[in-house]
């Protein structure tokens, strides 16, 4: 290439002058193509220019942690010290981490402290084991006088009626004879349903309970008179598991 051909091609690149082409008053036009990605939504879901991305504005300072007041009849620390006394932590018990209620690890602590000779916790200790055995006596004692005294006076009742011809009227729930008081030990307990419910579950065990029976004696009157072998252990196996199903009746039905 000659040289003035060169210097044409460089005017025609730069201007008559040598001056690099200027791009005022030039009209700019928006690429067609829009590339969407990372830091690029689509057109659509662009903010728009003037309006907030978040037309509702923010909510209330400290509106997510403000409490409820309690209502006149409520008693919210009641609630919120048995809440913190039943919630379960971790603790180490010798070389393993245990999880116990809050109570349960503050008593533990003072009964070791205790032992470990601190006079405080010792007399705290204390405390609380003769208040706790002292309420717990007070409740035995008072379900053991509630106990007799309605075994007796159902007794009294059910005596009267049987002597007046009264058979219109509902035993009552818990029998007296279902109280098993216990002078010795002093001690009470029922060993019959004591509520309508249970009433009818104890109705249907013990008739249950008398169906077997009956079963059962049938297969040891068959088991007597069977000569095969193979028939002989299968009647025994019935009878086997006849006698479980008949203990676990009477264990509900508190013979």
């Amino acid at each position: 290439m000659s040289g003035r051909d060169k210097d044409d091609r460089q005017r025609s690149a730069t201007g008559d002058d040598g001056s690099l082409p200027s791009l005022r008053g030039a009209k700019l036009t928006r690429p067609t193509a829009y590339e969407v990605g990372y830091g690029k939504p689509p057109g659509a879901h662009r903010f728009q220019k003037g309006r907030s991305g978040n037309p509702k504005g923010p909510g209330p300072k400290g509106a997510k942690n403000k409490s409820k007041m309690p209502a006149l009849h409520e008693e919210r620390l009641q609630q919120i010290v048995l809440e913190e006394a039943y919630r379960t932590i971790t603790v180490r018990d010798g070389e393993r981490a245990v999880t116990v209620p809050m109570a349960q690890a503050i008593i533990r602590s003072m009964a070791v402290n205790a032992a470990k000779g601190q006079h405080r916790a010792q007399r705290l200790f204390a405390e609380l084991l003769v208040g706790t055995e002292t309420a717990n006596r007070r409740r035995h004692d008072e379900f053991l006088n509630a106990a007799m005294q309605y075994k007796v006076e159902w007794e009294r009742e059910l005596w009267r009626r049987e002597r007046l011809g009264i058979t219109d009227l509902p035993p009552p729930l818990p029998h007296p004879d279902h109280v098993v008081i216990d002078i010795r030990a002093g001690t009470a307990r029922i060993t019959g349903p004591a509520t309508p419910e249970e009433k009818a579950l104890y109705d249907q065990v013990a008739r249950d309970k008398a169906e077997l029976e009956r079963n059962m004696a049938r297969l040891r009157r068959q088991l007597k008179r069977e000569t095969d072998p193979e028939e002989q252990e299968d009647i025994e196996r019935h009878l086997r598991i006849g006698e479980e199903a008949l203990h676990r009746m009477k264990q509900a039905l508190g013979e």
